[in-house]
């Protein structure tokens, strides 16, 4: 049931989120609040109480984390029941813990995506814990190849849902996350003084992160409904004499494209004519492969890379990169060379982490959380120009006439919400269309979330009669 409830902060000193953290904590003992009663929105408190959305945000996330609050997706913040939550199992139907981070001041960040807790938090503790189980030797030795055979088979089991094309443990490295794979694989590949590296006229920055520390020249190319043109790959390719292109066939940053497989084949067709590998980001996928991987199309050039950072949590920087069974040794020199390999204990916990059954539940629960934003901003922003799936966390906005990206982000951050313009995914040299990418995040309630759309909305509405700067 819902509350008419309306706190009075007089009289309460302290920071003012812990004032209310403790009104409703009163309001609790002395019977006003009951098990199972819903409490307002948090702008809705914050405008009685008029004071910041943040600071309601807060106090909710420190009264869910200590188990007197209950935030359940789509629904609300509810009192907690005692008996019903001390006789609950904790990582069956967990719930939706929203972090205190999440919202600041009443600014929602949609700069990245921000993951949940649905039991991945009391996963990793319990991995943590029975860590402290492991032979002695375990914590005094140097990483070394063999001992992590497990973690790696571990991992093959995240990557099961991926046509990698023939593939064993030993083509694997665990890597510190997506963008030290990304690294490792040009570490492996790029050869003489002056390396040319291709990615899509939009992409994931890191890829020309990973190429400018190389000392490498990067190149774009141009892309259409279906991802990377082959005619224009092709020509690239041949002008610069390119030693590895860059993509993410799987679900494009920023864009959300899905490359087809029949586009996949062309662009494997023009790699194999000129001599170019193919390294392949696939850390935004949550759900099944929609096609095969370059490494499946191009075994002797494709690699892949991939982390549990956009399914599971991005803090552990646990990820994988997966090379052509004739490049491994390869892989495995730049890893060793570059920093011995991941930490033993890293290791441990992600082949933990990676065994149990659990840890696929929590992913299958994630894909219906960001399910459940992305129809909400859907909801919100339709009859506007969105690209957007179920399980990808971020949507595409191509803006109004009368709106640029960068003239659109600023005027939405002084409304309360971040986001990212296109030329944040642009090389200098490109033209980048009037567009903007918001990542969702989940560790804000839904209901602040749509209140953010709602902002987008009214911007969208309502641009400017002549064109931004």
């Amino acid at each position: 049931m819902d509350t008419i409830w309306q706190p009075s902060l007089d009289g309460r000193s302290g920071p003012k989120y812990r004032a209310v953290s403790d009104a409703i904590r009163d309001a609790i003992g002395g019977g006003i609040l009951s098990p199972g009663t819903r409490l307002p929105p948090v702008r809705d408190l914050a405008w009685q109480l008029k004071i910041t959305p943040g600071t309601v945000a807060r106090a909710y996330s420190v009264l869910s984390d200590a188990g007197v609050l209950k935030a359940e997706v789509g629904r609300g913040t509810f009192v907690a029941d005692p008996e019903a939550e001390a006789g609950a199992a904790p990582l069956q139907g967990a719930p939706w813990v929203q972090h205190e981070t999440a919202e600041t001041d009443g600014v929602i960040s949609l700069f990245s995506p921000r993951l949940p807790d649905l039991g991945q938090v009391a996963l990793i503790r319990d991995a943590f814990a029975r860590l402290s189980d492991r032979p002695a030797r375990d914590l005094l030795d140097y990483p070394t190849t063999p001992a992590f055979a497990p973690a790696r088979r571990a991992a093959l089991r995240w990557l099961e849902g991926t046509v990698l094309g023939p593939i064993e443990q030993e083509n694997l490295v665990l890597t510190h996350g997506g963008q030290s794979g990304i690294s490792l694989v040009m570490q492996a590949v790029l050869k003489g003084r002056a390396p040319v590296v291709m990615i899509e006229e939009l992409s994931y920055p890191g890829f020309r992160r990973a190429a400018q520390l190389l000392r490498a020249e990067v190149v774009g190319v141009p892309m259409d409904a279906h991802g990377l043109i082959p005619e224009a790959l092709d020509e690239i390719a041949a002008r610069h004499d390119a030693q590895i292109l860059c993509t993410s066939p799987e679900v494009h940053n920023p864009t959300g494209i899905v490359t087809p497989t029949f586009r996949r084949e062309a662009i494997a067709d023009v790699a194999r004519r000129r001599g170019f590998h193919i390294l392949e980001d696939d850390c935004y996928r949550i759900g099944r492969a929609a096609g095969p991987a370059y490494r499946a199309l191009l075994p002797d050039q494709g690699w892949h890379v991939s982390s549990i950072s956009k399914a599971l949590t991005p803090a552990l920087r646990i990820g994988f990169a997966v090379a052509p069974q004739v490049h491994q040794a390869a892989l495995r020199r730049a890893a060793e060379y570059g920093f011995f390999g991941l930490a033993r204990p890293l290791a441990d916990l992600a082949e933990d982490l990676l065994t149990r059954s659990e840890t696929y539940a929590v992913i299958d629960r994630l894909r219906g959380a960001y399910a459940t934003y992305i129809r909400e901003a859907v909801n919100i922003l339709g009859g506007h120009d969105l690209q957007w799936h179920d399980d990808t966390p971020f949507l595409w906005l191509t803006l109004p006439d009368g709106w640029r990206a960068a003239s659109f982000a600023r005027a939405a951050e002084a409304q309360g919400v971040q986001l990212r313009a296109a030329e944040d995914f642009a090389l200098r040299s490109g033209s980048p269309p009037h567009a903007v990418r918001m990542a969702i995040n989940a560790q804000v309630s839904l209901d602040s979330f749509a209140g953010a759309m709602r902002r987008v909305r009214g911007l969208l509405d309502n641009p400017p009669e002549t064109i931004g700067v």
